[in-house]
């Protein structure tokens, strides 16, 4: 291992640029991961870990034998104090292992066979798309695809608020209508959570080989997913609250496609 005594070290560098720039994120293909958990569900899940630094003061404190696998994976190990490890995370209070990982790679072929699939339409808040991404894993959906306007997929706070269904979770990027179009021609309607004069109740309809489009936290769903849309459907509520968070709505939807 790896002692980092500069914040010029490279290493260092690498990983506090995961952390703060999409483009950079893009031009490597990897991400920024951070916890002994999000390390132990990468390394279970076959993602291949690069750059993993360890707070120098909690290393003989982490799981026994972690560091070990994460080498044997292809992890190159590094330790810091304090100060210099947290140029490297993007909180105020990092865990005490930070790591890059390769981006997980999932082509619209990942869709093909899929009974299930949920699209999001310009959702734009991170901690969300995160909770989504955990929920839809959680629930055994078949794949989640990011249409025009999400959230970087790959963001420090979207992978944090996977709990690691980002290494397992098939997350296509599509354009709506090439979805739309390719989703129908699997067999699969596809229906838009909307407040619609034609909108029925999410409850009335078949589920089980079926796509759902839920839209961004304050707009909602786009003129065109209404238009591609082969139904609207609402989920009813009975009290006085006007909507629902888009991380709930979507939790919602998702139970109901799989229960």
């Amino acid at each position: 291992m790896i002692t980092i005594e500069s914040r010029q070290n490279s290493a260092l560098r690498h990983l506090a640029r995961l952390g703060r720039e999409r483009k950079y994120r893009r031009s490597t293909e990897e991400m920024l991961c951070e916890g002994e958990k999000m390390l132990e569900e990468a390394l279970r899940s076959g993602a291949r870990p690069g750059v993993l630094l360890v707070r120098e003061r909690a290393r003989d404190s982490l799981p026994d034998g972690l560091l070990e696998r994460a080498a044997q994976a292809g992890a190159a190990l590094y330790c810091a104090s304090d100060a210099l490890f947290e140029l490297a995370s993007d909180v105020e209070t990092p865990q005490n292992v930070i790591f890059s990982c390769k981006q997980p790679h999932w082509t619209a072929d990942a869709l093909d066979g899929k009974a299930q699939v949920l699209l999001l339409d310009g959702l734009q808040d991170p901690g969300n798309l995160g909770t989504i991404l955990r929920t839809a894993e959680a629930f055994a959906l078949g794949a989640v695809v990011l249409c025009e306007g999400c959230a970087d997929p790959f963001s420090p706070k979207v992978v944090r608020s996977t709990m690691g269904a980002v290494f397992r979770l098939p997350c296509v990027r599509l354009p709506l209508t090439e979805a739309v179009e390719r989703l129908h021609a699997q067999g699969l309607a596809v229906y838009a959570t909307a407040l619609h004069a034609d909108s029925v109740p999410l409850g009335t309809v078949p589920l089980d080989h079926a796509a759902v489009i839920i839209g961004s936290e304050g707009r909602g769903v786009t003129p065109q997913a209404i238009t591609l849309s082969d139904r609207r459907v609402i989920i009813p509520m009975h009290g006085r609250a006007e909507s629902l968070n888009a991380g709930v709505a979507a939790a919602i939807v998702i139970y109901e496609m799989t229960k």
